[in-house]
């Protein structure tokens, strides 16, 4: 097995607490001090290749929340997804992420995973650099062209920006860009499970948090207690197929808020009467108008609010109902030539601070999707895959599936094997989806709980990322009791609008 997927995955008799190469790890305790508002803060540190635990470690910064009653049954480990979401802040937003209930059975804990925030973040490029890289239009720029062709001169702009994503990675971070994936944050959470004194592990995991618990479950099945895969991703994809299935449900979720805005007075995409199929042709149009000319941006930050940007600020708001109002105020702007509010939505996406900062999500978040999943190498594959793509879903299709492609020349001997995750021997899994889910298609947790051994699916039907906590009684009581008792709901049940 090659890279990550040798050096991070020896047997599991490695894993030992009690003994064996990892012992020192094991044998850890977290020295907790009051970092405020009720919070306790500290490390815990971690080998940064499982074959050389002697070699370099990381620290690895924790957060945890005591149970209200004073008497813990044990630790819930939290995260957000990403990947490249902070863990540690996930934590800090316990009294709206978590329910009372469990909060008060349960000490809320939340770590940020190598690479990430507070844990050795990543870097691979400087703000202006990445403004670039996220900005690049996937489409021609030439002369008079179409803006909806794709040139040899666009394609080796794609290439080059790619291209210099790694190569920022490889000069600021080169050894870490080797051990960023899946399999090894999910040991470091066991090195974490074991530190706060649990046996088996009790996990609330969103998004890409859904992977990273699956890892865990497939490596250490005999130590989950309880583990909820809210917003699920399915393990069997390659990242082309990701960006594409992803593309079409950016693209249902955008349909659905459509609907929603014809509903009201004032939509921006029309009203009464006309079509949903009329309403995203005008976004459609409005990207288009600004891949050939770019709107105003009031920012004053430098950005062209082209098709790219725009793009990112419409996928930002399909994350969740509360931010339909804000892209309804963002587009009516955008189609009187203003394209500031779309910007600052695109900013909340990535985590643009500001013109002179960006938090290491970005960065962390292609370290870990180039690591964890086979990518083609052939340029011709993402050019094809993209075209497909487009006319599946016409918005989002090319723009998510040409964002693989810094994976075509990530380093080979740090992509793990492909190998499923189907945790034999584990305790029930809780998978949950959600129908009309932009992020992770309704889909892909169906593949999950049926891939792990002893999933459980439970649907949520509805718009947005993510079912817990997001206003259906039904979920978070079948979550609640799940987490509080390690009782599942029946497999496939459905919690409706």
């Amino acid at each position: 097995m090659a890279g990550c997927g040798g050096p991070d995955r020896p047997g599991p008799s490695e894993d030992t607490p009690g003994g064996g190469r990892l012992s020192a790890f094991y044998g850890q305790e977290i020295s907790w001090s009051d970092c405020g508002d009720g919070f306790e803060c500290g490390t815990f540190e971690v080998p940064l290749d499982y074959s050389d635990p002697g070699g370099a470690r990381l620290d690895i910064a924790v957060r945890r929340l005591p149970a209200a009653s004073g008497d813990p049954q044990g630790s819930l480990v939290v995260n957000p997804g990403g990947p490249g979401g902070s863990g540690f802040d996930y934590a800090g937003a316990a009294p709206r992420a978590i329910s009372a209930e469990v909060r008060d059975r349960f000490d809320v804990v939340g770590f940020d995973p190598r690479g990430v925030g507070r844990s050795a973040p990543i870097t691979c490029l400087d703000p202006s650099g990445m403004d670039d890289y996220l900005g690049v239009d996937y489409l021609s720029r030439d002369g008079d062209s179409d803006p909806a062709e794709l040139t040899d001169s666009g394609v080796a702009e794609l290439v080059a920006v790619n291209r210099g994503f790694v190569a920022g990675c490889r000069d600021r971070a080169g050894d870490l860009m080797g051990h960023m994936g899946t399999a090894a944050v999910a040991r470091d959470m066991d090195v974490l499970r074991s530190a706060l004194g649990d046996d088996r592990l009790t996990y609330l995991g969103k998004s890409y948090g859904t992977y990273l618990g699956a890892h865990y479950a497939d490596r250490f099945p005999d130590r989950v207690r309880a583990l909820v895969l809210d917003g699920a991703m399915d393990p069997s994809l390659d990242v082309v197929d990701l960006g594409m299935q992803q593309a079409e449900g950016s693209e249902t979720a955008l349909r659905a808020f459509a609907a929603h805005c014809l509903d009201l007075p004032d939509c921006p995409l029309g009203g009464r009467g006309d079509s949903v199929d009329d309403a995203v042709e005008r976004v459609e149009d409005l990207l288009a108008t600004a891949g050939r000319s770019p709107l105003r941006n009031d920012l004053g930050d430098g950005l062209e609010a082209r098709r790219s940007w725009l793009e990112l600020g419409v996928l930002s708001a399909l994350y969740s109902e509360s931010y339909w109002p804000r892209l309804s105020t963002a587009l009516a702007d955008a189609f009187d030539g203003d394209g500031t509010a779309l910007l600052r939505l695109a900013g909340d996406l990535y985590n643009r601070d500001d013109p002179d900062h960006y938090a290491n999500y970005t960065s962390a978040l292609v370290a870990v999707n180039c690591s964890d999943r086979p990518a083609p190498r052939d340029v011709d594959a993402y050019t094809e895959a993209a075209a497909s793509a487009e006319d599946a879903a016409p918005v989002f299709g090319a723009g998510l599936t040409w964002g693989a492609l810094t994976c075509a020349y990530w380093p080979r001997d740090a992509v793990a094997d492909p190998e499923p995750l189907d945790a034999p021997g584990a305790a029930p899994i809780l998978v949950v989806g959600t129908t009309r889910d932009n992020a992770t298609p309704h889909a892909w947790a169906e593949a999950l709980a049926d891939d792990l051994d002893s999933g459980v699916l439970l649907t949520r039907e509805g718009d947005g990322h993510t079912a817990y906590l997001q206003g259906n009684p039904c979920v978070d009581s079948a979550v609640d009791t799940y987490l509080l008792h390690a009782e599942p709901p029946e497999h496939g049940t459905v919690c409706p609008e």
